[in-house]
């Protein structure tokens, strides 16, 4: 017993160390982003707040870039390119698991074996792409590249394999056609899976960095991870360093609130999962 409670605390104290130094970051960004610019950044709260906070540094943010408009091209381009992306990869994955057809096999090898490819061999060609089309500076340039991906495909695929083909036949049998097939029975089924990777999704699109510094050129229709990385030279010389925290700020503090309202959904429904019959 005394040997149990021994490691159940070693295991406690072990992850309390584990958040405590996911977390300092967060708060060290927090706290230099209400400093004031002159008389240097300081890493003691004493002097934090000794000196005054001063919310200043989000006006001159918004001064020196269109934040709100680079806000808004970041909630647009993540938010429709996750739906995309759960929608396409969900569809693909019913199609390679619930479907026989001539080289499915071979198709689906050939998809998982793009997985290996590292994007940034592709960009060159995608650039090409994307300037025929006529999508350079457009949020769709963000959008439909990677609206199907082979990881989201094979994780989904993997999932649904899991669904009860009977059912499927049975909503044959009554006169239902494969698309209200997969809308009406196959997606609510499959919540859980679909919370997960559209998650993952918003994320890693909210903090892409590579495809929106190529393709969007123009200031006004940057994302904010683009935006904010061009702060230390976009006041002058040099901007303070506590301005700069403050677009970081504006930028990380809608993705952790996201982040919890789709963390509780998804866990409410692998528990809804986890007690049916």
């Amino acid at each position: 017993m005394a040997r149990r409670i021994t490691r159940n605390v070693g295991i406690n104290v072990l992850m309390g160390c584990a958040v405590f130094v996911s977390i300092l970051p967060l708060f060290w960004i927090f706290f230099t982003s209400f400093q004031s610019t002159e008389g240097g950044v300081s890493f003691i709260i004493k002097d934090i707040l000794g000196k005054g906070l001063t919310m200043a540094n989000f006006q001159r943010v918004m001064e020196i870039i269109p934040m709100t408009r680079n806000f808004f091209n970041t909630l647009i381009s993540s938010l429709a390119g996750s739906l995309a992306t759960v929608f396409f990869c969900a569809l693909a994955g019913f199609a390679f698991a619930k479907y026989k057809f001539p080289g499915k096999d071979g198709l689906f090898l050939l998809l998982l074996l793009t997985m290996v490819i590292p994007t940034e061999v592709c960009i060159v060609p995608l650039f090409i792409i994307m300037r025929r089309l006529g999508w350079v500076n457009s949020l769709l340039s963000l959008i439909v590249p990677r609206a199907a991906t082979a990881v989201g495909i094979f994780y989904l695929r993997q999932y649904i394999t899991q669904f009860p083909t009977e059912i499927l036949e049975q909503g044959r049998l009554d006169g239902c056609r494969e698309f209200p097939l997969f809308f009406k029975i196959v997606l609510p089924g499959i919540v859980p899976a679909l919370a997960s990777w559209g998650t993952i999704s918003l994320i890693a699109r909210w903090n892409d960095f590579m495809l929106p510094m190529i393709f969007l050129r123009v200031p006004e229709m940057q994302t904010l991870m683009v935006a904010i990385s061009l702060l230390p030279v976009s006041d002058g010389l040099s901007t303070p360093w506590p301005v700069v925290m403050a677009g970081v700020a504006i930028a990380t503090f809608p993705l952790i609130l996201i982040f919890l309202g789709l963390q509780k959904f998804d866990i409410a429904d692998l528990m809804a999962g986890s007690t049916k019959g």
